[in-house]
């Protein structure tokens, strides 16, 4: 079965082309940098035990052009993967948020795509274009089954003292108000490769997935306890571009005592705070390098966003009552050793430390970078976000 997997991000797409019941794709990709000057494709083809990269930069404008490239280099005469788009069969979307509607892995209809735009307003960084990702699969890959697996299926097994706000309780009864957490296809995944690796079925486990978007879960069994982003993709830790948790009264103050409206509020926010609004960037590459260029701006962001990422472990290793291991993933977790120091240093008292060297060296696979004396585990695990779509995508058409 060919299961093609796109997973549109606010800025990128990211995708793999997999022949289940084979786990390794035929080819994937990343499209960067999406609306600038500077975008940039690289796409990988695995035959035969090796890997070829194509690699472009070019200027494209927006998600429907980025995948009319990719598909350009699925079907290319000399490289392609497949002959004809109609080879695709299955297409499995990451949706970030599925609000109180969509609870499970589904396949996308005329009224599935109608209540998918109800929740435009909940990710707006994401929805929208990961339904015009659906949009534009539907114009080219006209032979195949959309699918949507939601980043907050993964999340529905939080206790309601976990998911509920302090609010009147007709806010969560009529309006569906609560805490839906993101990112739980890459948590799922990170947390049972951490599962199987220690051994451990009932390991108590914190996941710190970090890209553009950041979040955490608290996890035990296999089960989501408690997440760090609410209600939207906004709360918890600090993001690229978004602010992470902030007191509501500086909404307040900003409307009325600075005349915002509320979407300027919402811009704000969500596409102009965060590291970009701590620094002018909002990738960690670039605040890297001007942190090695003596910037003191850029340093004191990291210093903000890895306090933020240590705070919340301390307090899910208290909502787990300890903790076996915590995992870093995603594009800074697994790369950004800065990041892991900063975040693992002065943590002994929970039993947390890391190896500096073996956390500053680049290798495949799950990592250990704990400590020798370490009482918890600190790992590395590259998250597969498509490859957890793809599963979900057979087992929702097997039944």
């Amino acid at each position: 079965m060919n299961i093609f997997v796109i997973n549109s991000g606010s800025s990128s797409i990211k995708y793999q082309l997999f022949k289940m019941p084979a786990t390794q794709p035929v080819c994937s990709g990343l499209v960067e940098r999406i609306g600038l000057d500077d975008a940039t494709i690289t796409h990988k083809i695995f035959k035969d035990g090796e890997e070829k990269v194509i690699q472009k930069t070019t200027e494209i404008d927006d998600h429907e052009a980025g995948l009319k490239l990719v598909n350009d280099l699925l079907t290319d005469a000399a490289i392609g993967v497949i002959h004809d788009p109609a080879d695709i069969e299955v297409i499995g979307h990451r949706i970030v948020h599925g609000g109180e509607a969509f609870t499970t892995t589904t396949v996308i209809t005329a009224q599935v795509k109608e209540k998918l735009k109800t929740t435009f307003q909940l990710a707006p960084l994401h929805n929208p274009a990961s339904y015009l990702g659906v949009e534009v699969a539907e114009k080219i890959f006209t032979n195949a089954t959309q699918i949507a697996v939601f980043d907050t299926a993964f999340h529905q097994t939080m206790p309601e003292k976990a998911f509920r706000f302090a609010l009147p309780n007709s806010y969560y009864t009529d309006y569906n108000i609560r805490s839906y957490g993101f990112h739980g296809t890459s948590h799922k995944y990170v947390t049972e490769q951490a599962v199987a690796y220690l051994n451990k079925p009932d390991a108590k486990l914190i996941s710190i997935h970090l890209g553009n978007g950041c979040s955490m879960a608290a996890v035990q069994n296999g089960k989501c306890f408690d997440t760090s982003m609410g209600f939207g993709p906004l709360s918890g830790l600090i993001m690229g571009t978004r602010s992470g948790d902030l007191d509501p009264t500086v909404i307040f103050y900003l409307v009325n005592q600075l005349g915002y409206d509320i979407e300027q509020v919402s811009n704000m926010l969500n596409k102009r705070s965060g590291m970009l609004g701590l620094t002018g960037y909002s990738d960690m590459r670039d605040i890297t390098a001007a942190i090695n260029a003596g910037d003191a701006n850029s340093k004191l962001a990291y210093d903000l966003y890895t306090y933020r990422i240590k705070k919340y472990i301390g307090a899910y290793a208290s909502a787990l009552n300890g903790v076996d291991a915590i995992i870093f993933t995603a594009g800074v977790g697994e790369n950004d050793s800065l990041v892991r120091e900063l975040v693992c240093a002065d943590m002994d008292y929970l039993g947390i430390s890391i190896d500096t060297a073996v956390n500053s060296t680049r290798a495949k696979g799950i990592r250990d970078i704990s400590s020798t004396d370490a009482k918890v585990k600190t790992l590395i695990i590259p998250t597969n976000e498509e490859l957890e779509i793809a599963t979900q995508c057979v087992q929702l058409l097997k039944g």
